[in-house]
């Protein structure tokens, strides 16, 4: 069970990350958390381990992440906040792909020891950042999209503003996820693995993702409590 409780650990860890880099540092801390959890996903999903009986990639918890920080921006700060989380972390993304590919063209030393671990990782980042990029515009922009989609349906039918967050918070990010998943394992790993292990991968990738989505929305409604308690007041101005 060392997989599963390492598992859980970082479930632990990373959202009680987002939600202290909220109190510490603002909206602000939660543009930085994008950027990290975007950069440092796309080199975790190149493992692939075994964990509660399934096949699976890392890196889907601290993707994970991600939809988490625009669902609590888009609902402390508004769908531009939220929106302007995704081209950050595209932004930051773009860079690391340049920088990083910069490294392999270097000719070592002939005393160093890190430039053949660096090719076997990052000569393969460039497809997986890649194709992350392209995924994760669609699928973050359509999660802004449909949260705030949610969210004017529910203010609509019930006249509270602030009513129904875990619906807008799980509508979203479950069916968003949904597009991520199939999108992400067909364009990062097709050649590389065979289809029954893509099978395999996208449904142990999904079935995470239902989980940090559930297990996300008491976050979602901490951050919003944080921003009340110092805002002093109880009603949300986004």
């Amino acid at each position: 069970m060392t997989n599963e409780l390492l598992l859980i650990g970082t479930l632990v860890v990373l959202y009680g990350a987002v939600l202290l880099w909220f109190y510490l540092f603002g909206t602000g801390g939660l543009m930085a958390f994008t950027v990290f959890a975007t950069i440092a996903a796309n080199i975790e999903v190149l493992i692939l381990i075994d964990a509660y009986g399934m096949e699976m990639t890392l890196g889907n918890i601290l993707f994970a992440t991600t939809f988490l920080v625009t669902d609590i921006l888009s609902e402390i700060a508004g769908k531009k906040a939220a929106q302007r989380a995704v081209w950050t972390g595209i932004a930051a993304n773009v860079l690391f792909i340049v920088v990083s590919q910069s490294w392999l063209a270097y000719i070592p030393s002939m005393n160093d020891w890190a430039m053949p671990y660096m090719q076997a990782i990052f000569s393969n980042t460039p497809r997986m950042m890649l194709s992350s990029l392209a995924v994760y515009a669609v699928a973050q922009v359509f999660d802004v999209w449909l949260y705030h989609k949610w969210w004017e349906i529910t203010e609509k039918r019930t006249g509270d503003h602030r009513a129904f967050l875990w619906l807008r918070n799980n509508g979203s990010t479950m069916v968003s996820q949904l597009v991520n998943t199939v999108l992400f394992t067909a364009l990062a790993f097709w050649g590389t693995y065979d289809i029954p292990t893509l099978i395999s991968v996208a449904l142990s990738s999904y079935v995470i993702f239902i989980f940090t989505s559930l297990l996300d929305t008491p976050v979602v409604y901490a951050a919003r409590r944080l921003h009340d308690k110092k805002a002093g007041h109880t009603e949300d101005p986004a």
